[in-house]
């Protein structure tokens, strides 16, 4: 795929890359088209058992590409960006919810904005030790959109997640991982090389548990107890009947190495 990312087959790994590095990897209409294309293939791909979002350069994404909007509002434009959002990327955050394997963002530099929606929707989130997260919006008028406002509180919890959005201060990349924001943080001459290996392993895993487990995570945030127990039942039961299930077993009880299909 050419244009505004790139997207590589890395065995049963997928690797998205934001590729507009001359600006931060910001999203334009062009970038935000192409990551959705991306996200619908791979996840439709039974081949791929793993994803990785990332970005080309100095950046993850800096967010919104906003020289577009500039010229509207000095035209005094009627923006609707709530429509904007709509259209672009609520589709985005909801299709990495939905893919049924892991999806990691792995956080090279700047991520802000809508990156940091991005960022905050996938599975899991590593990052290099020169990565800065910007819940910046209030910086421009706006408040948190992409999702941030719903996945930033249930990462690192209410009140570092309020102070994040208003006061827009970056968080470094120690402090991401105090915070429980990241789970690794490597060094920038290391990180393309950690990212990989770590993503490599899930897309080894066994990969219809992966898919039944964030299943039932996304779940047990909107579920009653009583009923959460319930799906956990159901969820099992299907993950018992899984091919990697018996693999498990079987690798466990002769003690040997575990080879799952993903299936």
């Amino acid at each position: 795929m050419s244009g505004p990312l790139r997207l590589e087959r890395d065995g049963a790994l997928a690797v998205i890359t934001l590729d507009r590095p001359e600006v931060l990897n910001t999203f334009d209409e062009a970038l935000t088209s192409a990551l959705a294309l991306a996200i619908d293939e791979v996840a439709a791909d039974a081949a791929v058992r793993a994803v990785v979002i990332t970005g080309a350069g100095r950046g993850f994404s800096a967010g919104q590409d906003l020289r577009d909007r500039f010229l509207k509002v000095v035209a005094g434009q009627d923006l609707q960006l709530g429509n904007e959002l709509r259209r672009r990327y609520h589709p985005l955050i909801a299709a990495i919810r939905a893919m049924r394997k892991p999806v990691v963002a792995a956080v090279n530099g700047v991520v802000a904005g809508a990156g940091l929606g991005i960022a905050v929707a996938c599975d899991v989130r590593v990052a290099s030790s020169s990565a800065s997260f910007r819940a910046a919006w209030t910086r421009v008028g706006l408040v948190p959109d992409a999702g941030s406002a719903y996945f930033l509180p249930r990462i690192v919890g209410w009140g570092r997640a309020t102070d994040m959005i208003l006061t827009g201060e970056p968080v470094n990349a120690d402090e991401a991982l105090r915070i429980g924001l990241v789970t690794s943080v490597w060094s920038d001459a290391e990180f393309a090389v950690k990212w990989r290996e770590y993503a490599r392993g899930l897309a080894q895993g066994a990969t219809e548990a992966y898919a039944l487990s964030k299943e039932g995570l996304n779940a047990a945030w909107d579920r009653d107890f009583a009923s959460f127990l319930e799906l956990e039942s159901s969820l099992q039961d299907r993950a018992g009947r899984t091919s990697d299930y018996a693999e498990g077993v079987r690798a466990f009880t002769s003690k040997t190495p575990a080879k799952f299909e993903g299936r």
